[in-house]
């Protein structure tokens, strides 16, 4: 987002391409860093603004970017580093405020990213003050409510100790604005990040599964549009961390006392977060499984060799009956992400063996096992949806033993029902009529 006098200059490396780039010419976060800032002032900038994750085994930064406009195709630009034993989150809104301007270890900048933005009128006041988010992305009831919350929700869930209040997530501006970063409770493994990829603001003032947007099984998605109108009052659905149209997401983990091709992982999946299975995949390997390959299906033909169509088929038939069906799934992911988890361990050991004989062999080693991972997971993923299909084929329930139930709607969805339409669905016995059940 940012300012939309500033967005999609003249330049033409967009923010994906940057970290592309990125990604080929660094070997640290830190240099990450300097490629993109190198290539914006040489080529400009073709995005909004943007924050982004640059992370390896020693550091993580945050960067966040935006352009200077049609007139100047350059960008202005800041960078953090996460203090070690912290964590931080971003979610489509700037959120570095002031920052050190002589702390190079730890804080970096475009020389002109505070006398471009008191050129064009967004600062004044002395330097230190500074603020990039107010500066170049002033927030707006979207900005809080659609990306702020998911920052709070993280900080929620993983540091309850400090009480956090989420007035500023719902759109209070005279709230506390959010830390950049926090200290969490306690240390988070791979899993707990990927807990909190899969959040809905469940047990939260912003719970998504508790209103009638929900429907009678709790959904916690809303359709798009975002906002919508009801006799011309503005409406909006809560953003959560998870949702139905995300195409893939992952972990990063990185270990510094690992040798490269072992220590990076990006633990990928793909669709909706709360769905999905991650599965390891290596950053040495050769290839990658067929059904997860760059350019296997597309948008507008689904296909059963492709892992996307076949996750999308799985959580959108769960999309109808959630509340019980997202069990199902949810037993599958946690056996599988589980036993991805404890052998890791082991597939490491054995690598690091044959890395010591010939790291070649290593590289070997872990491609064939991501390949076997994901090869695995497209096919127990489409049978999972097969069992699906017939266990709770046409709103009934097959009990283990093949018996078919009716479960009818949740107790609350019949009342809510009820107090809306009941005297239009009233069982009105006729006269000499005996009631039903009697």
């Amino acid at each position: 987002g940012g300012r939309d006098e500033l967005a999609k200059g003249n330049g033409i490396l967009d923010y994906g391409s940057l970290m592309f780039i990125a990604l080929e010419r660094a070997t640290t976060a830190r240099e990450a860093i300097q490629v993109i800032a190198d290539v914006v002032a040489e080529y400009g900038y073709a995005s909004t603004g943007e924050s982004l994750s640059i992370a390896d085994p020693d550091e993580a930064w945050i960067l966040e970017i935006i352009g200077k406009g049609k007139d100047n195709p350059g960008a202005v630009w800041v960078a953090r580093r996460v203090p070690d034993g912290y964590i931080s989150a971003h979610a489509n809104q700037a959120r570095i405020r002031q920052f050190p301007l002589d702390d190079p270890a730890n804080s970096l900048y475009s020389p002109d990213v505070i006398s471009f933005a008191r050129e064009k009128g967004y600062f004044e006041g002395p330097d230190a003050s500074f603020s990039f988010a107010d500066a170049y992305a002033p927030l707006t009831f979207g900005g809080l409510r659609f990306c702020e919350a998911r920052v709070w929700c993280m900080f929620h869930r993983t540091a309850p100790s400090l009480n956090i209040s989420h007035e500023w997530a719902a759109g209070n501006v005279e709230a506390e604005p959010l830390p950049l970063w926090i200290k969490p409770d306690r240390k988070l493994s791979v899993r707990d990040v990927m807990g909190l990829m899969r959040d809905h603001f469940e047990g939260t003032p912003l719970d998504m599964t508790t209103d009638a947007g929900a429907g009678p099984y709790g959904l916690p998605y809303r359709w798009r549009p975002l906002t919508w109108k009801v006799d011309e009052v503005e409406y909006f659905n809560e953003r959560a961390v998870s949702t139905q149209q995300t195409g893939f997401s992952f972990v990063s983990q990185s270990r510094s006392w690992l040798p490269d091709p072992l220590g990076g992982v990006l633990w990928f999946g793909v669709d909706d977060t709360a769905s999905t299975v991650y599965f390891p995949v290596y950053c040495s390997v050769r290839e990658v499984p067929a059904a997860f390959a760059q350019g296997n299906g597309s948008l507008t033909e689904f296909t059963w060799d492709s892992g996307f169509w076949v996750f999308n088929w799985v959580a959108n038939y769960t999309y109808l009956r959630y509340s019980e069906m997202i069990q199902d799934v949810r037993a599958v992911q946690q056996e599988l992400e589980g036993r991805y988890l404890t052998d890791q361990a082991e597939i490491e050991a054995a690598a690091l063996a044959l890395h010591e004989r010939s790291p070649r062999l290593a590289v070997d080693y872990l491609t064939d096992y991501s390949v076997r991972l994901g090869d695995e997971l497209h096919r127990r993923w489409r049978s999972l949806g097969e069992q699906l299909l017939v266990k709770y084929l046409d709103g009934n329930t097959k009990t283990p033993t093949g018996e078919v139930t009716h479960p009818g709607y949740p107790e609350d969805w019949y009342r809510r029902v009820a107090a809306e339409q009941g005297g239009r669905l009233q069982v009105k016995p006729l006269p000499g009529e005996e009631p039903e059940g009697h």
